[in-house]
């Protein structure tokens, strides 16, 4: 496979990072394998695509070419393959002719190899798309060049910024339908790149292709499309990055308590982010006791360090209260903890979310109950996130806030997926009616809300915190003044001594 040359964003619709020019001229094997997803419209051509990248890559086995050519039948008037059924294994699927399921698929290059998940298009299966997209590196979203930008497609291209993913793959599909135009090609890419703005993205790669006819999949297609010099899929994805889980701070979501005996307690789980070592010290969360790590035991041997991705038992040096749903985390890189959270979420169900309903949050180990309350929700055709006060529909993505009873432990998505995800469980249904991504902690007096009538100042509060506000000080001076229509004691203080200037 040899990349074609690359020319200027301007004159390709390509951009090619200065750290994907360095590794193309090094030419070495990258060992750790880049996760990507297909997301689009229905029928936009994800699974073809796919399948014509396996099958140039050599990744189809001799009995899986011979089904293919039996099953293909005549599926176009080009006497191809019929690549998508490389992909599409339920009945279902091959019935209807789309996807329903993520289907994951692997293949390999001389440069690195890839895992690749197939997701629906179709938006009654939007849902499954998201769950590609949360391990995903990369994201190629087709377009069909006949059709453009469609409103599921913006919906895939949001749900996958969401998700946390930088580098996206914009595939026009089907431009030999559109007789190689790169008007049609040009319109479109500037079109998504306008769009992509909005979302904060900014690492693009657009690339003009026939998947059926394998043009600018594997190999290039200068024969027919001469205008475009940029790189083929294959040279793009060889060229990408993965994404670390281990420079933030530490992270073990705990999942069990180990008590073979009484000589030996350890604190099972996967690490999800950072690394550790014997001696290193750690806090518990959300109790915030500290200890120091004596020991990383693995099922067969100790270990002199772990990290984000290992399976690992720890051994502290002291006793110390941790039960299953607790984080062990780096005492000098500590997680967020608190009991209101900002986040944006996707709507799974046809129910939607119901503003002030109480719902199972289940982050990593930890399950707690939650209030979550609609902010606001995103316009697809436009891009802006308008003011949204009633129920999340279905595959609506909006902003909310998150209520706990007890404090609750995350980082930001953005600094780690794992302890920065969630999904919502319906407790009535126990479907899982959302998945969301926490983006900030709001400040626990965030329900407080303060109202002026007249020279009186009307302060609306939790009941459990009414009662030890109106017991300070600063309020008993001012109580001709304040009225408290139902936080701790020092969280009202707080508050009562940043507001008394407004007051």
């Amino acid at each position: 496979m040899t990349a074609p040359a690359t020319q200027t964003p301007a004159a390709t619709g390509a951009v090619i990072l200065p750290f994907a020019e360095s590794a193309a001229k090094a030419g070495t094997r990258d060992m750790r394998p880049l996760r990507l997803i297909t997301c689009g419209s229905v029928d936009d051509g994800k699974s073809t695509l796919i399948g014509r990248l396996l099958w140039d890559t050599k990744a189809v086995k001799e009995d899986q070419a011979a089904t293919l050519a039996r099953d293909s039948g005549s599926q176009n008037d080009l006497g191809l393959p019929d690549f998508a059924l490389l992909l599409d294994g339920l009945q279902a699927e091959r019935e209807q002719g789309i996807t329903i399921d993520v289907a994951y698929r692997y293949f390999a290059t001389d440069r690195r190899s890839f895992i690749v998940a197939d997701t629906p298009g179709h938006e009654q299966y939007t849902r499954n798309m998201a769950t590609g997209a949360s391990t995903a590196d990369l994201a190629v979203l087709l377009a069909d060049a006949r059709a453009g930008l469609l409103e599921q497609t913006r919906r895939h291209a949001t749900i996958a910024a969401l998700m946390g993913i930088k580098q996206f793959v914009l595939a026009v599909n089907k431009i030999d339908l559109m007789n190689y135009d790169q008007a049609v090609f040009d319109q479109i890419s500037s079109e998504f790149r306008a769009f992509a703005l909005t979302l904060g993205i900014r690492q693009i790669t657009a690339i003009p292709m026939s998947a059926l006819k394998g043009e600018n999949v594997v190999y290039p297609a200068t024969s027919v499309m001469p205008w475009y010099e940029g790189p083929t899929l294959v040279d793009t994805l060889e060229l990408a990055t993965v994404r670390s889980a281990q420079a933030g701070g530490f992270r073990l979501p705990v999942q069990r308590v180990s008590r073979p005996g009484e000589s030996f307690r350890g604190y099972q789980g996967t690490v999800a982010g950072g690394a550790i070592r014997p001696g290193d010290s750690v806090a518990i969360l959300p109790s915030g006791m500290i200890a120091n790590v004596r020991q990383i035991v693995t099922f067969d041997l100790v270990r002199n360090a772990a990290v984000a991705g290992d399976a690992v038992t720890l051994v502290l040096d002291r006793q110390v209260d941790v039960a299953r749903g607790d984080m062990i985390v780096s005492i000098d890189a500590q997680p967020m903890t608190g009991h209101h959270f900002d986040a944006q979420l996707v709507s799974l169900q046809p129910g939607g979310i119901e503003p002030g309903k109480r719902y199972w949050l289940k982050s990593g180990t930890r399950r707690q109950r939650v209030t979550v309350e609609p902010v606001s929700q995103l316009e697809l055709a436009t891009g802006e996130w308008q003011p949204h006060a009633s129920t999340l529909a279905m595959n609506a993505i909006g902003k909310v806030g998150l209520s706990f009873q007890e404090p609750a432990i995350f980082d930001t998505y953005e600094q780690n997926r794992s302890t920065g995800a969630f999904i919502l469980i319906d407790p009535d249904t126990l479907n899982t009616v959302a998945g969301g991504m926490v983006t900030a902690r709001r400040s626990d007096l965030g329900s407080i809300q303060i109202q002026r009538e007249g020279e009186r100042v009307i302060l609306s509060l939790p009941a459990d915190l009414a009662e030890q506000l109106m017991a300070t000080d600063i309020f008993l001076k001012r109580r001709a003044e304040t009225e408290i229509r139902r936080m701790t004691a020092s969280q009202a203080a707080e508050f009562f001594t940043d507001a008394a200037s407004d007051i």
